[in-house]
């Protein structure tokens, strides 16, 4: 009984800051205040050792949050362009396609892969061995069967939201996931990324999906490599992760190579 109050006290808070995080981000403010101490006893120290050319109070620029232990880093946006690059760097296609993927993955797999990279909105990127240009994912103008070579990461669940300017469509993200399955070649990959766990909508920032959804809407993809972000700062990545490890995440990063069967 206490341990279900409880639960109920703390989704309670957890959405109202989650409602207020547009607004102000308390935990960053919090970590601020606790730093600004450390922040003038440097400025301190700084300007007494300087003979010259002194620090001035208008040029102050505070970043009261980076004196960590460990350089910090959002895991599900660094282990999963890692996990695909891999992949692409093994498989070396002629070209490779990518829609609305970070931009962080498709500007260095240009370096050793030509990418055509599509975005619903489209991002003004100059750089050799890299094509880049708008697509609305519930339409994709591609040819069906046509491309070898195909990621879409961490996109998916935000198809039909609205939260990037698309318009809303209850049934978005699966319009989106038979768009990628008709474009992708006989005998073609296809990477996928989304957060996996309890399925939900959390609206109108993305959704949660279970690992048995995803093999389903996939229907006629092989699975090749099931790999794993997990809510447990601690593990990091879990590579060659299994249904059960997936079932048990509130928020995992789901990563899934498909090939197209016959």
């Amino acid at each position: 009984m206490a341990k279900r109050i409880f639960k109920k006290i703390y989704l309670s808070f957890n959405l109202f800051f989650r409602l207020l995080n547009p607004f102000i981000n308390l935990l960053s403010v919090y970590e601020a205040l606790k730093n600004y101490p450390n922040f003038l006893y440097h400025l301190f120290i700084f300007r007494n050792k300087q003979k010259t050319n002194k620090a001035k109070f208008k040029d102050l620029y505070p970043c009261l949050n980076d004196n960590t232990n460990f350089t910090s880093f959002d895991r599900h946006y660094i282990y999963h362009p890692a996990w695909a690059a891999r992949i692409i760097a093994a498989l070396n296609p002629v070209v490779h396609y990518d829609i609305s993927s970070t931009l962080n993955f498709c500007t260095m797999v240009s370096a050793f892969v030509p990418v055509n990279f599509y975005d619903y909105r489209p991002a003004k990127l100059n750089l050799s061995n890299l094509q880049s240009a708008q697509i609305d994912l519930i339409k994709l103008h591609f040819e069906t069967n046509s491309i070898q070579s195909l990621s879409c990461m961490h996109t998916i669940e935000h198809i039909g939201l609205g939260r990037y300017g698309d318009n809303i469509d209850t049934e978005g993200d699966k319009k989106a996931i038979n768009e990628l399955k008709r474009v992708t070649a006989i005998g073609g990959n296809l990477l996928i990324v989304v957060p996996v766990g309890r399925p939900r909508i959390m609206f109108n920032a993305h959704r949660i999906y279970s690992y048995n959804d995803v093999i389903k809407y996939f229907a006629g993809f092989e699975l090749i490599n099931f790999s794993l972000v997990p809510d447990e700062k601690e593990i990091g990545f879990i590579e060659n992760a299994t249904k059960e490890q997936s079932d048990k995440q509130f928020y995992g990063c789901g990563c899934f190579w498909f090939r197209k069967k016959q």
